[in-house]
């Protein structure tokens, strides 16, 4: 038979990739992520897979994002029993975010299920807990950029250099049959290059396929040196202080959290902005902080850039949750790193239900938001936003700052792509939202790949690999429908209808008019029902 590959995640959204190859006698995944995102998307995290579990051989992991790496626990609970195959530092990394993310879900099941108590409803449990990511652990075996590794008897795999985050790569698969073996570039994510915290991205060229990420296909960035982002943050940091109040980062907690400290006390301790006390409040990021100042490398500077990440005086690490809530107290002007940086979970969504009413308090985002997120919201400038049930007004400065980006834009993922060339088969553009697909489709296109080349798979959609284009196999209805929204949903739509109406009763002026609102909306929910 010929090899066929399924995109069981991150086709039509950025969140969640899962592929699975199967060839005549092995079945492999590259990456088994979890879908982040609007509630449509993250109910799919608690389905079954749409595989036996039992009958993968292998994992392949690009590198530990939780959308890349944090459905592993469920795959072993499902009955996958290994290996998975990484970098060390992915592996080392993996460690901490995946105890971490079962520690999560056990920590918000408690709080789901007394309110599910509360209202009579069943209870429910966690996808995995942390024990079970310790277990996980045990399946994961090293192996080194550039060394040829035996995934099975008739698939091997090369790891390339990503430079996206540490330890993270692009994986090359090599699929044995008659004459040369067929290869299979999966990009993994794409850093933009030219950073000193990581190395730039490496891979081959002469490609019968190439999977590669489109997660800003449709938009540029402006390519800025290492003083000028600096810069840029510092000018952020002093506008922030002469706003009158602390400076709030929602920061995600593997890498942008390490390079972001390497700045900030870089631009203090030049004086670039005022001296104050950065506080990262984030248990994992701590975490991983420590990891980085064990394997963090820049080859072409032959230095660790992570290394005076450390505690100090004015650089103080929080782990325990009333070291956390003693901010509430802090006055004057500080800094708080927590994550998530798309503000979906974490210490950081209690520091923006605090903060976010303030005129004087500064929310500074700095990375990709994916729909549906609170931080998308925040970034698409919301007015009220709806945070643990509580309906908050944003009074606070939201500010964007697009330099730490661990993604290339679209001109780097045209140069990366055109650098494969020659491509005989299929080139599939996944993990991105449908306007970035498109955007780098067009984009791609113009740059002289044929339109029949670049295909969008969409959720579930296999396709026959052979020596030219992938042909499409009808293997039944998805989990989600071809219509189904990967972006905002209905569950959003009633969040931002929620809001509004506290926010129309709230400025309508006397009780009677109030009464009679409500009375106006009862009266259309009785006819659609």
């Amino acid at each position: 038979m010929k090899p066929t590959l399924t995109f069981h995640g991150a086709a039509g959204c950025v969140t969640g990739f899962c592929a699975e190859l199967r060839t005549e006698h092995s079945r492999v995944l590259i990456d088994c992520g979890m879908f982040q995102g609007p509630k449509t998307l993250k109910a799919l995290n608690y389905e079954p897979f749409p595989f036996k579990a039992s009958e993968i051989d292998a994992v392949l992991l690009t590198h530990a994002h939780i959308d890349h790496s944090g459905m592993l626990p469920k795959l072993m609970l499902a009955g996958f029993k290994g290996p998975i195959f990484s970098t060390a530092a992915t592996r080392d990394l993996c460690e901490v975010m995946l105890a971490d993310s079962g520690g999560i879900q056990e920590s918000e099941v408690r709080y789901l299920n007394r309110r599910n108590q509360h209202r009579g409803r069943p209870a429910v449990e966690p996808i995995y807990r942390a024990r079970d990511a310790g277990r996980t652990m045990r399946l994961f075996e090293r192996i080194k950029l550039g060394d040829e590794v035996q995934v099975t008897p008739d698939i091997t795999a090369v790891f390339w250099e990503a430079g996206h985050i540490l330890g993270a790569t692009s994986i090359e698969v090599r699929v044995a049959g008659e004459g040369e073996p067929m290869r299979i570039l999966f990009s993994g994510d794409l850093g933009p290059g030219g950073s000193e915290f990581v190395a730039d991205p490496q891979s081959p060229s002469g490609l019968d396929h190439l999977v590669m990420e489109s997660t800003y296909g449709d938009r540029e960035r402006t390519v800025i040196g290492a003083q000028e982002r600096r810069a840029t943050l510092a000018q952020e940091m002093r506008d922030a202080h002469d706003a009158g109040g602390p400076l709030l980062i929602p920061a995600f907690a593997v890498e942008r959290s390490q390079e972001l400290l390497a700045d900030l006390m870089s631009v203090m301790d030049s004086g670039g902005a005022p001296h104050g006390p950065v506080f990262l409040d984030s248990p994992l990021a701590i975490k991983v902080t420590q990891v980085f100042l064990e394997r963090g490398w820049n080859p072409d500077e032959k230095r660790n850039p992570f290394s005076g990440v450390s505690p100090s005086g004015r650089l103080r690490f929080l782990n325990k949750p009333s070291d956390s809530d003693r901010l509430d107290r802090l006055k004057g002007w500080h800094v708080i790193l927590a994550a998530s940086g798309m503000c979906d979970a974490g210490r950081i969504r209690k520091h923006l239900k605090r903060l976010l009413w303030r005129e004087d308090a500064t929310v500074l985002l700095s990375g990709f938001q994916a729909a549906g997120t609170l931080g998308r919201l925040l970034a698409d400038g919301a007015k009220r936003v709806t945070i643990h049930g509580e309906d908050i007004r944003v009074r606070a400065r939201i500010r964007m700052l697009d330099v730490y980006s661990g993604h290339a834009d679209a001109k780097g993922l045209e140069a990366w792509a055109l650098a494969r060339k020659p491509i005989t088969g299929s080139v599939f553009l996944a993990h991105g939202e449908p306007n970035a697909v498109k955007g780098l489709q067009a984009r791609l296109a113009k740059a002289g790949f044929p339109p029949e080349q670049l295909v969008a798979p969409t959720l579930d959609e296999t396709f026959t690999l052979g020596t030219g284009r992938a042909e499409v196999v009808d293997t039944g209805p998805p989990r989600l429908a071809p219509d189904a929204p990967t972006a905002l949903d209905w569950h959003n739509a009633r969040a931002d209808f929620l809001v509004s109406l506290n926010a129309a009763l709230e400025e309508t002026k006397g009780d009677p008019e109030r009464a009679a609102l409500i009375a106006r909306l009862k009266k259309v929910l009785a006819a659609a029902t």
